[in-house]
């Protein structure tokens, strides 16, 4: 494997749990339902959701980076995929945006992020490193079941964030949008469905992850 793309890997890491993210796009908000107040324990709550909606954000950028490199650097004597590495770039940029939102709003909301980024970033990149390794279709496929759960995921906190909080259901509603726009691309792409065992361990997992970070 070349140096480089384990050193641009290196650099996405560190700049994802390290250094504040900067999101190309603005922020999203519903101008015409301003905010309304919000009691001691709404607050509590948005936090702690957008806390777990940031950690999946971390998540995001480890697969995606992962994933491209290993379409960049395929081993086995395969050619580099450089055009499902492009879209695995592009959709990261996009979720840069969602990192650089929900960082912000936690910071509005006085709550912070997850104390275990660290260990929730090298868990995804682990797993989309492995599904880069199993060819495009495969990886593909990873990215259209992460995409759905994760969309159904911000669906259900549209149901949970208190009714006052307009400013993270415009977040959260703008970044479902997103994630269902990624899982289609990768389908339209060549995506192969994963196996009904993996989909299941894809989203104990997730559970694992969302269960814990909404109180750490």
């Amino acid at each position: 494997m070349r140096l480089d793309p384990l050193l641009t890997a290196a650099d996405a890491a560190l700049r994802t749990l390290f250094v504040p993210a900067r999101a190309s796009r603005d922020c999203p908000t519903v101008p015409e339902m301003p905010n309304a107040p919000l009691t001691d324990a709404e607050r509590q709550l948005s936090g702690a959701l957008m806390r777990v909606n940031h950690v999946g954000e971390v998540c995001a950028q480890a697969l995606y980076t992962a994933q491209a490199l290993a379409a960049r650097s395929p081993g086995g004597g395969k050619a580099p995929n450089r055009a499902l590495a492009a879209q695995l770039d592009a959709a990261g940029r996009e979720e840069t945006d969602h990192l650089a939102w929900t960082k912000a709003r936690l910071d509005e909301l006085g709550a912070r992020p997850s104390v275990l980024n660290p260990l929730w970033y090298a868990g995804a990149f682990g797993l989309g490193l492995l599904a880069g390794r199993m060819g495009p279709g495969v990886s593909l496929g990873f990215v259209v079941e992460t995409e759905r759960q994760v969309e159904a995921h911000l669906a259900s906190h549209m149901d949970r964030l208190p009714p006052g909080d307009q400013a993270s259901r415009a977040i959260v509603a703008q970044m479902k949008d997103d994630e269902a726009r990624h899982a289609r691309e990768a389908q339209h792409a060549g995506a192969v469905e994963l196996a009904a065992p993996v989909r299941g361990l894809m989203r104990a997992a997730a559970k694992v992850m969302t269960t814990v970070a909404h109180r750490v």
